[in-house]
């Protein structure tokens, strides 16, 4: 077996479950470093046996996980011969179209990230596309961002900041503090950012590119940012008054909604 990506992916061509496979992630948005893995993306009508993926991983590599399923259905592995990692995640067919369907056509909104799957989509170069399926998911995204999308996730995002009643993000922030729970403080400020984040992208009507260098993202490609955007988020992560900072946050997030 020869050891180049593409034959490689050949491989995974031959698996009859097998409908598409594109690349993703940092190399398909042309963001890769010399720390970045390869990300393939294997799109099947059902489960390819661990046992048949695992022969194909060991023919090419010395050090490997097939099958741990720790975050989704997915093989990672170190290609010995190009000396690059390797990150295959199996999709499910039915689920993926579900996922586009419900954001770009119901509008359903999540708490933060709610279009991460559609830039995903939207940034795949397609190796294997069985009758076009993939390409034509593509092609669904392309359209004019959807304006009721756009006001169910901020609608969302924003009650989980600071509006909603009990259990904002806020609220449960300033709990930690007070009990100074520095744990839940960090998993807290996690959340509230991931749901800022969401409104950002969406009063900008831009897809969510994931969760790696988001405020550099924000300042290449956002047209409208909050004042003291960069300025706030560092000082939330390195300073001790959390409050003061979140409330700043939110008042400059408003001004511009």
């Amino acid at each position: 077996m020869t050891y180049s990506l593409s034959e490689i992916l050949k491989q995974y061509e031959k698996f009859p479950q097998v409908m598409a496979i594109a690349l993703g992630g940092s190399g398909a948005a042309k963001t890769s470093d010399l720390n970045s893995d390869i990300d393939v993306y294997v799109f099947v009508t059902e489960d390819i046996p661990i046992s048949l993926r695992e022969e194909l991983v060991r023919k090419i590599s010395s050090k490997y996980e097939v099958g741990g399923e720790y975050f989704g259905s997915g093989d990672e592995f170190f290609v010995d011969k190009l000396n690059k990692q390797l990150d295959v995640m199996f999709w499910n067919v039915q689920w993926f179209e579900d996922v586009v369907k419900n954001v770009w056509e119901k509008f359903y909104p999540s708490n933060g990230y709610t279009t991460c799957f559609l830039y995903t989509l939207s940034i795949f170069e397609i190796i294997y596309d069985t009758d076009n399926w993939l390409k034509n998911l593509q092609n669904k995204i392309k359209t004019e961002y959807p304006t009721e999308l756009q006001k169910n996730i901020i609608q969302r995002n924003i009650m989980l900041l600071k509006d909603k009643p009990f259990a904002s993000y806020y609220e449960q922030i300033e709990k930690a503090v007070k009990r100074n729970d520095l744990i839940s403080i960090n998993h807290r400020i996690a959340a509230f950012l991931a749901s800022y984040f969401d409104i950002i992208f969406a009063l900008n009507k831009m897809l969510h590119p994931g969760e790696k260098r988001l405020i550099q993202y924000c300042k290449n490609h956002c047209k409208i940012l909050p004042e003291k955007f960069e300025e706030n988020i560092n000082n939330l992560l390195s300073h001790s008054d959390k409050l003061l900072i979140l409330d700043d946050i939110i008042d400059n997030l408003r001004k511009i909604l």
